[in-house]
Parts: C-alpha cells; structure tokens; sequence
C-alpha cells in the first residue's frame, strides 16, 4: 500500500506538466517544416553543426522517432556532423521533458538539461568532422540527380536552377499579388463586401492553424504517449519505489565522483528511453542519494545511446562517425555531470526533487482532471499495443 501511496502522488504531481509539455510538443511538430529543416541542416560548416543542436533541443522526438527524422536529414543533404548533433540533442532534451523536469527535478535541473544537451550536441559534432576526412556527405545535394522527370512527383520546379527558381517565384509572387482583390488601394477596400476574397483567405489560414493544432494535439495523444507510456511508468514506479523502501542514501556508496558517472552510462546505454520518462527515474536515483552530476549522465545519456541509435550511425555513416558520437555524447555527459557537481558544492545548490510545492500551486481540480486524462491516454496506448500483439 505504501508503494500505491507514492506512485499516486507521483503520478498526480506530474501529470498536468506532462499533458501541457505534449501539447505544446505536439504543435511544434506540425508547425516546423521538416522542409525547412532540411535547409537549415544542408551545410558543411561548424555553424550548420551549432543549428542542428540548437534546432533538435526542443523538438517532441523520443530515441526511436529521431532515427528515421535523421536520416531523412543526412538524405537531404546534411553533413554528418550536424545529423549527428540532431541525434544527439533531439532526444536528450525536448518541450515536454523540460515542464517534467521542473517539476520532479526542480528549475536548476530544468535549466541545466537543456543546456547540457545542446553543449554534448555540438561536442559530438565537432568530433564526427574532425574523425571524419570526407569534405563532401555521399548524400549532398549536388550529388542527387537531376533529373527527376521520371518520378511521378517530379514538377519543372524540382530541377529548375535556384537563380531562375526564384526569379519565377518571384515573378509568380507579384503576379498573384497584382491579381488578388487584397492589392486594390484603401479607397476599393471600402467598397469590397464583407464576404470577398480577402475575409475568405483570412478564414481559410485560421481554419489551417485549426487544423495544424488539432492534428499537433492528435499526434501528442496518439503517437507521443505510444512511444514514452511504458518507459513513464516504469520509471514512477521506480520512483515510487525509491521513496517507499530504498533506504536513503542507499545507492551513495557508488559516491559522486567519475566512478558514479561511467556507472550511469553503462546503465543507460542498453536502456531504449526517451527524455520524458527518463526524467521520473532521475528522480528516484536522486531520492536514493546519487548524485546530481551522475543523474545528468543517465538522463543525457540514456536517450542518445541505445542500441537502435548506435546501429543506424554505424551503417548509415561509418565506424569514425559512430567513435566521434560515443565520445562526444558520453564525453559531454561526464563533463556537464562534473561541472554540476562542482557547481552544487561550490554554491551549496541544493538539487532535490520538488514534488509537492509546484502541486499546491496548482487547482485541485486541474491536478486531478490532468491526471484523469494521462491514464486514459496511456490506458488506450496500452490496449492499442495489446490488441496488435495479439494479430
């Protein structure tokens, strides 16, 4: 009963953050062009590595959905450096784990993990283009064929070169916008009737947000819970657990020191966990009196290098990218958990979970009706996956 105790409380406490850290993650992901990612990733340059951190940081993909976002990266022109970083900062760090960090670790860790994640990102970045010889990525773009008048999908715009390109898109642009009713001066819109074309763009572009937002929180409900539900509840239960029986201070023998850390990261390397469910097991380890540094570690290193995600680098890059991602990920783990741990003494920083402060500020009612809604969305996740193992 005391282990029912602590997992209701815990799942209390957590679940309106969670639920406001899906929708927003769901948002992001329908409101970000992966197009425009494409772009922003083509280059070759440390830049190009620093925006893929920076762009993967707070972006809803977990250790197994940013495998096949990447490697659509690297196929669309980006360097291995930067799908590198992409893969590292994605999963270590996103939307959703920052609101559960703060509330089942408190706003120091909240601040520190994504900050942590993006500096590791880079580091594995650098890495990989300093191992790495080649000056060009066997997928750039200059590589990929033009013509493209075989595909079904292929348009004149798709092998059109990018001066004339946008010189057509620019032509096409002011000829629309000289056609459209909104160009007409001041003096016509005042005769133009409250149902002409303009009120009619404006609504359509509302209802396309509409749309964006529903299928965002769809995603979130759907896709997102799927593939963290398990490990969410696994990792409560741990903590749960932690706080009902483990004795306090139990697991400090491994003391804070690097010893702890290489422990952390040999835990987590077979462990398939995103960031979102890593964050309730941190929070056991820190109830168990590990240390803040070596909680980093896991939490950094547990969704960057699972199994899944150290094949695909492997196959898809080579031998070198995959040593120079290993050493950026782990390097930067055990460097950002040192410099946690040095910070805490220095200025006697006190890290400890914050359940129960963050619940008291919010209504009872809100509290309750979050915690309702997760464990019907990890309810139907869980009868979804039943029903497909069972065909």
């Amino acid at each position: 009963m005391l282990f029912l105790s602590h997992f209701y409380q815990l799942f209390l406490e957590s679940a309106p953050w969670f639920i406001f850290g899906l929708a927003l993650a769901g948002i992001m992901k329908t409101c970000i062009p992966i197009n425009w990612m494409n772009q922003q990733l083509g280059g070759h340059d440390i830049k190009t590595t620093v925006k893929a951190a920076f762009i993967g940081a707070p972006l809803p993909l977990c250790s197994c959905g940013v495998i096949p976002a990447a490697m659509g990266l690297r196929r669309a022109g980006a360097s291995k450096a930067a799908t590198s970083s992409f893969l590292v900062s994605t999963p270590e760090t996103g939307i959703d784990s920052i609101s559960v960090s703060y509330v089942m670790l408190g706003p120091f860790m909240a601040l520190v993990r994504p900050i942590a994640a993006i500096f590791s990102a880079i580091l594995a970045g650098l890495f990989v283009n300093s191992l790495d010889n080649q000056s060009k990525s066997s997928y750039s773009v200059d590589d990929k064929p033009t013509d493209n008048t075989s595909s079904c999908c292929a348009s004149s715009n798709s092998i059109m070169p990018k001066s004339a390109h946008n010189t057509a898109a620019n032509s096409s642009k002011d000829k629309n916008t000289s056609n459209s009713c909104c160009s007409i001066n001041k003096k016509q819109q005042n005769n133009v009737a409250p149902n002409s074309c303009c009120s009619t763009q404006k609504s359509n572009r509302m209802n396309n947000a509409a749309q964006k937002i529903q299928k965002g929180l769809r995603f979130s409900a759907t896709n997102l819970v799927d593939d963290i539900s398990m490990w969410l509840i696994i990792g409560i239960g741990f903590a749960a657990l932690v706080q009902a029986y483990l004795p306090s201070g139990f697991l400090a023998q491994w003391g804070d020191g690097i010893l702890a850390m290489l422990i952390m990261v040999i835990i987590s390397i077979p462990m398939y966990i995103c960031a979102t469910a890593s964050t309730p097991i941190a929070a056991g380890l820190l109830l168990a009196g590990v240390s803040p540094g070596a909680v980093l570690v896991f939490m950094m290193a547990g969704p960057a290098t699972n199994i899944a995600t150290l094949g695909v680098i492997g196959k898809e890059m080579g031998k070198k990218t995959l040593l120079g991602y290993l050493i950026g990920v782990i390097g930067g783990a055990l460097m950002c958990g040192y410099l946690i741990n040095f910070l805490a003494a220095q200025f006697h920083i006190e890290i400890q979970p914050q359940i129960g402060p963050e619940h008291a500020l919010l209504p009872y009612w809100l509290v309750l009706s979050s915690a309702t809604l997760l464990a019907f969305l990890i309810g139907l996740s869980f009868i979804k996956k039943a029903k497909n193992t069972l065909k």
